[in-house]
């Protein structure tokens, strides 16, 4: 029997998380951004941006490993989320992509822990409901269906009311 994989809303700074591994929601060249991109590149260390320059950038929904650096989580999982256009542009799709590639990438390299920021809820404008919605089901469905190590997933959030949501949707 399979252990069961602990699935919680965290809110906090994610660059702090002593973790297998922490998602990045990146920018296509993976080069730095502003939000949670700025934050791990800047907590990381020179190096990140060193061995992020080796990867040739990453495709929105796509997701890539690199080492944590001065983070205290030893890797960190890039992942590009897409630009809210209205949400008749696949945003939905791509989004889900972001998190099920991420965990499938964690899984792949038998990792125990992830944690994940509001990918695409920042400067991407992605609207903060429809997003959890789809990181919360998306989650829990690849976390039903496929094999892997990952005994605990949290899903962050910098602020309270997105810590709110993540966790009225887990309890339900």
């Amino acid at each position: 029997m399979e252990a069961k994989t602990e699935l919680t809303a965290w809110q906090g700074d994610i660059t702090t998380l002593a973790l297998d591994a922490i998602v990045n929601a990146a920018n296509a060249s993976l080069l730095g951004g502003g939000g949670v991109d700025g934050a791990i590149h800047r907590a990381a260390g020179p190096e990140l941006l060193t061995e992020c320059r080796t990867l040739n950038g990453c495709r929105v929904g796509e997701a890539k490993l690199t080492a944590g650096y001065q983070l205290p989580a030893r890797h960190v999982i890039h992942t590009v989320g897409p630009i809210w256009q209205g949400g008749a542009q696949g945003e939905a799709e791509l989004l889900a992509a972001c998190y099920r590639n991420s965990l499938a990438l964690a899984a792949r390299h038998g990792l125990a822990s992830i944690a994940f920021p509001a990918i695409s809820c920042g400067v991407y404008g992605y609207p903060a409901t429809e997003a959890s919605d789809i990181a919360v089901g998306t989650v829990r469905q690849w976390l039903a269906q496929e094999p892997h190590t990952l005994r605990r997933v949290l899903l962050v959030a910098f602020d309270d009311a997105m810590a709110d949501r993540y966790r009225r949707l887990l309890a339900g």
